[in-house]
């Protein structure tokens, strides 16, 4: 029989494969495949449309019936270059109670739950189904669920309810924000800056439209919020630019910036009406750059979109964890997830993983070994759950 691996040893192996988002996820994704397949557990692949060094990996145990439990995270983490890392941020490194490496909490700690529980329900003679659902590129929008989620449906029995292993200290997470982002480009027209009136400088431009976000989120921040946002914090929505470059010296009017604009929906508001607000606002900046240079432009392109996460009316996801858990506080969350994608695919969907949100991405990122063992403590009640 194969090596059944601890949940341990399975961390210490995902977090040993590199997966930054801007870098290649299959060498986590063949090891997953071959582990789960030298248990007898049938793996299927879904590859990124345009990246073939990627893919996302799906998987059933049980009987081949509607209405699993899909354990659903992500494989890809964001980069450690610049950070004062004081452990190998690939090495899986236990101190003080803490296993600090980059991807521990978010997310690759409940990607080996889910993957050590889906090797124990197939010993396990569950009644009920379980599935693994393992995405690319969650770190750069949710780009890889919506994909992943309709391969799923062609190929598996549909499931019902979804847990999202974000962390949430394990506490069940019912909602959260939408998101979406544009990249924007804003093209000036160069002249010496001695002559600044002459040309468009596109920098002080862009600075108009990232003048808007700033009021925007003082008048979103005014306003009274709904009853469904006013448990978000903050409740209302908020629009963020947090890189930008351009220019070429001090003395050329820049002819080039470039930046991030990015939404955080509450509930209450419309993604839609939000973005059109935006380039309406990006329109208006655009004329008065092209009464001087008629080829002076700006260019928004939509990168990422993510659905809010919306709570459910006595919601089965909700109820299965709250039932594992004992956890019966109301939780909502402002990051998003794949969550919202599940939902809106017709599951029912809930977040509740090891780990505190507050460790990710961050420089000697750590998730605690308690956090990580009532995680597993999830896991075994939830199979034995399944065994009806």
């Amino acid at each position: 029989m194969a090596e059944r691996l601890t949940p341990r040893a399975i961390l210490d192996r995902l977090v040993a494969f590199p997966t930054v988002s801007h870098d290649t996820n299959l060498p986590l994704i063949d090891w997953v495949g071959d582990y789960l397949g030298s248990h007898g557990i049938q793996t299927h692949r879904h590859p990124h449309e345009t990246a073939p060094d990627k893919a996302a990996l799906f998987a059933h145990v049980g009987p081949a019936v509607e209405g699993a439990v899909v354990l659903s995270g992500h494989t890809d983490v964001v980069p450690v270059e610049g950070q004062p890392w004081n452990t190998d941020p690939f090495e899986v490194v236990e101190k003080d109670g803490k296993l600090f490496g980059r991807g521990t909490c978010d997310m690759k700690g409940f990607d080996a739950l889910a993957i050590w529980a889906m090797v124990e329900a197939r010993y396990s003679g569950i009644a009920r189904p379980l599935q693994l659902a393992l995405s690319y590129d969650e770190e750069i929008g949710c780009t890889g669920a919506p994909p992943l989620i309709e391969s799923m449906n062609k190929v598996l029995p549909k499931g019902s309810a979804v847990i999202v292993g974000e962390p949430s200290m394990m506490g069940a997470v019912t909602g959260h924000k939408g998101g979406s982002g544009f990249h924007v480009h804003v093209r000036g027209f160069e002249v010496h800056s001695s002559i600044m009136h002459t040309g468009v400088n596109a920098i002080m431009y862009g600075a108009r439209l990232i003048d808007w976000a700033n009021a925007m989120n003082a008048e979103n921040q005014a306003r009274t919020p709904g009853e469904v946002d006013a448990v978000f914090d903050p409740p209302w929505t908020t629009v963020h630019v947090g890189t930008i470059i351009g220019g070429t010296a001090h003395n050329i009017t820049a002819l080039d910036c470039r930046f991030g604009l990015d939404f955080r929906f509450v509930p209450g508001d419309s993604p839609l009406g939000w973005k059109e607000r935006a380039r309406a606002r990006a329109a208006e900046i655009e004329a008065d750059m092209q009464s001087v240079a008629p080829s002076a432009h700006i260019e928004m392109t939509e990168y990422f979109g993510v659905p809010a996460l919306v709570p459910e009316e006595d919601g089965e996801a909700e109820r299965i964890v709250r039932r594992l858990t004992g956890d019966n506080a109301p939780r909502v969350v402002s990051y998003g997830t794949e969550a919202g994608h599940f939902q809106n695919a017709g599951y029912s969907a809930v977040i509740c993983g090891p780990g505190d949100i507050a460790q990710a991405h961050q420089p000697d990122e750590y998730l605690s070994v308690a956090q990580f063992e009532a995680g597993q403590a999830f896991m075994t009640d939830l199979v034995d759950m399944l065994k009806g």
